[in-house]
This record gives C-alpha cells, structure tokens and sequence, in this order.
C-alpha cells in the first residue's frame, strides 16, 4: 500500500554543489610547483567526500580544468570525490587563460553544459590557481563569463603562485583583490589548497544563498550574499597562528609579518 508522508519525514533529494578547479599548467608551473598541485588536490579528497557524507542538503562533486596553450577537462562531467580519478598534471606551454574562461562558461549551462543534475544544483565553487599572466585575450573571454548566471553566484576565489602572478587578472576573475590569496613557498601552496578546498566546501554547501539556480541568480533587484568573503575569513583566521604560513597575503595584507618568495 503507498502512503503519502504529509510530515515531510522521508529524505528529500541533495542538490549537486560542484567544486570547480581551474589550474595554470603553462611551463612556468613546472617542476615543484605543479608537483605540489598534484599532491595537494588529491589529498582533499577523502575529506570532501566526508563532508558531502555528512551534508544532509548538498552532494559534493568535483571538476577540474587545465589550461596551457590550449584548455581542457581531466574528466568529463562532475565527479564525487571518492570516484574522481586523478591524474598528475604536467606543465609546459602558454597560458591560455581565456581559452578557459571560455571552456568555463561552456559547461556552466543548465541546457547545454554539465549543470543539469535532476535534483537540482547548488552554485559551485571556482577555485583558480595561477603563477603567471595570461598570454592570450583574457578580458574577452571574462566579459563573458561574467554573464553566466551560475558565475554570478559562484563561491569564487584564486591562489596566486608567488609574486610573479598577476593578481590583477585573478583579482578580474574573483570579483575582488580581497579573494586573491598569495602563497610564496611549496608548502604554504598545499595547505592553501587544502585549506580554500575544505573551508569553502563546507561555506558553500551549507549557505541558504548558495541554494540559487542560475536563473534566480541573475535577478540583479535582490543579489545573493557572497560566500566567497566567509571562506576568506576562515582561511586567515585558521592561518594567523600558522608559522609556516608568515608571508601569506589575503588581497594585499600579509599574514605573519612581511612576505617572501621562496620557490626552492
């Protein structure tokens, strides 16, 4: 016999939140920099998958997007974290960053992109990671990104690789210089990773605001509140008693007195 629960007491559906990585694998990343990449994101994994275990409203699935001279996907479609199969990136080429802006603003599409899961979908995560500036015409390709809805509402953030890094493009892509994290060393670039993976995981999949379709995000009259300013914060509070992180800049404010470059 089917009964109806009129209490509301069966499990309702989780909507997909998707954590989207975009990583600069031009030849400047070469050698220990893109190293530490590949160690840092698959070491998260396991924990993002207990925090999509442990989120009664978002299932948590992963993405990630590569660009050197040209832009493309580790794997088709978004993948939870204990399935998504890693491969180590390799560094050589241009840095073709708005070749993935565009590859972006492709898939972030409820009709013809990868933002279709039948129970519905939270706004992603967009995390960027760059040394360099780019080499092609980035502010095309962002000009259009910036009308996609679903980036709209993204939790965005970027983790600029030393001083070298143009902190003004990243600074483009978040929205502000004050989402643009700086690390100056090897290890202070694995547990930012780690640390913007986690924190922003659990902001994102846990903020009512975050629950907006594409659609309702691009209705300007009410704007959705940005989780990107909580992650920041978390990130620096977490990191302030941190030795090994001294030199960390949160926009243009270093953490632990005065910052240095040092990519031995």
């Amino acid at each position: 016999m089917t009964t109806n629960d009129i209490w509301g007491t069966e499990k309702l559906p989780r909507r997909e939140m998707d954590m989207i990585y975009i990583v600069d694998t031009s030849g400047s990343m070469a050698g220990a920099k893109i190293g530490s990449v590949n160690t840092a994101i698959p070491q998260t994994q396991t924990e993002l998958d207990e925090i999509s275990k442990n989120n009664a409203d978002a299932e948590i699935k992963i993405g990630l997007l590569e660009f050197s001279s040209d832009a493309h996907w580790m794997h088709e479609g978004f993948i939870d974290p204990k399935s998504f199969k890693w491969v180590d990136l390799k560094a050589g080429g241009m840095t073709s960053m708005g070749g993935a802006f565009a590859e972006l603003n492709k898939k972030l599409s409820r009709s013809h992109g990868w933002m279709n899961a039948p129970q519905g979908m939270r706004a992603p995560v967009l995390i960027l990671i760059s040394d360099g500036a780019p080499t092609d015409n980035w502010q095309h390709y962002l000009s259009e990104l910036k009308k996609n809805s679903w980036f709209k509402a993204a939790c965005k953030i970027a983790i600029a690789i030393g001083d070298d890094a143009d902190k003004n493009v990243l600074a483009e892509f978040t929205g502000g210089m004050e989402s643009v994290i700086t690390v100056q060393t090897l290890d202070q670039l694995k547990k930012m990773i780690k640390a913007v993976s986690l924190t922003s995981a659990m902001v994102n999949s846990n903020t009512a605001g975050a629950g907006a379709t594409g659609a309702a995000a691009s209705n300007g009259a009410n704007p959705l509140p940005d989780p990107a300013k909580e992650v920041v914060k978390a990130v620096a509070g977490g990191a302030a008693d941190d030795p090994t992180l001294k030199g960390v800049e949160i926009g243009s404010t270093p953490i632990n007195n005065a910052a240095f470059d040092d990519w031995d």
